[in-house]
């Protein structure tokens, strides 16, 4: 890949993810995300770094037109910073599912580059809060990259953006995961609440 081909190639490249994503995953995803709404059910979406980003995105979204209760830890600075100070990043997201009451109704949806992997020491947070997640028989969804790490492991449902090219895993995978929760947020089963410009005359 060299600057003069650059922009054709990760063009080329995203409609091979396109053509490779597993639609059974994402169908699977909305039917969780389906059933939470329907048993009042509570979406806590998990991310750090340009997951965190889309957190904050797709709780707006699935709120505002999905109608199910959304929340992303990541939202709150001070909570999140008194807790990474008080008790360490590792457990950041556990404890404030803890505070949340996390239960069997609610659905935690990762959004992560490698899906976590404790032994490597790569998002542990997102490891423990998923360890948590089982225990209390909390749904799991996600998209994440490359093997998935430990989020496609134990999700209920999780897409894996295939891995095209090396060298543009973390762009591929955090651009198709805006895409995917997109698709999944204003499909005809999950909007609940008209778009403002699909509204528009």
């Amino acid at each position: 890949m060299t600057e003069d081909n650059y922009i054709s190639d990760f063009l080329d490249d995203a409609v091979t993810i396109i053509n490779k994503i597993d639609q059974t995953q994402i169908q699977k995803m909305t039917d969780i995300l389906l059933d939470t709404r329907k048993n009042n059910g509570r979406l806590f979406i998990l991310g750090v770094g340009g997951g965190a980003g889309h957190a904050s995105h797709a709780v707006n979204d699935f709120r505002k037109i999905a109608g199910i209760e959304s929340y992303a830890p990541t939202d709150n600075v001070s909570e999140l910073t008194a807790r990474v100070n008080d008790d360490g990043w590792e457990t950041v997201f556990e404890s404030w599912l803890k505070g949340s009451r996390l239960n069997s109704k609610d659905c935690i949806f990762v959004f992560s580059v490698g899906g976590g992997n404790k032994e490597k020491n790569v998002s542990v947070n997102l490891v423990n809060a998923l360890r948590y997640a089982k225990e209390n028989n909390a749904k799991i969804i996600g998209v994440v990259g490359r093997d998935g790490g430990y989020t496609a492991e134990v999700a209920d449902a999780c897409v894996i953006i295939p891995t095209v090219n090396g060298k543009t895993v973390t762009p591929q995978t955090e651009a198709f995961q805006a895409v995917v929760w997109h698709l999944i947020v204003s499909s005809p089963k999950m909007q609940k609440y008209e778009m403002k410009w699909e509204s528009t005359k």
